[in-house]
């Protein structure tokens, strides 16, 4: 049986750490594949529900983030899953412009272990030097 009590307000069921954040994975809903990872807070929960995009909290910019608010590769937002014991979510995704990642790649995993290295095994799309020339 799940830990999560649907009957709780949707927020109060889930289970936030000790600093009130929560683990957030992004998984672009066409292909299946996981994107990227980020912690979310209530107040970025609550902000990607309302505008339909991706909104995480920036531990190291200590505020709110937009996904895509720099490079253009926003995240619309499909839907929002938690897991079984409401400590983990699920965030389905349009990737818009086919990257999520900061280094130009389609997605954040893209080290493989290979023997004892990690070794990068999807292509750059995108020159990140573009994609945050200001």
């Amino acid at each position: 049986m799940s830990d999560l009590d649907p009957s709780l307000p949707w927020l109060d069921a889930l289970k936030w750490d000790a600093a009130g954040m929560i683990p957030a994975i992004a998984q672009d809903e066409a292909s299946g594949r996981v994107v990227m990872f980020a912690w979310m807070n209530r107040e970025s929960l609550q902000e990607s529900l309302r505008c339909g995009y991706a909104v995480y909290w920036s531990r190291s910019r200590q505020r709110l983030w937009r996904k895509g608010e720099e490079s253009g590769h926003v995240q619309k937002l499909k839907s929002v899953r938690a897991d079984c014991d409401g400590d983990v979510l699920l965030l389905a995704v349009e990737q818009v412009g086919g990257i999520a990642c900061h280094t130009g790649r389609e997605s954040c995993f893209f080290l493989e272990l290979q023997g004892d290295h990690w070794v990068p095994v999807d292509p750059v799309l995108k020159d990140p030097k573009d994609i945050y020339a200001k």
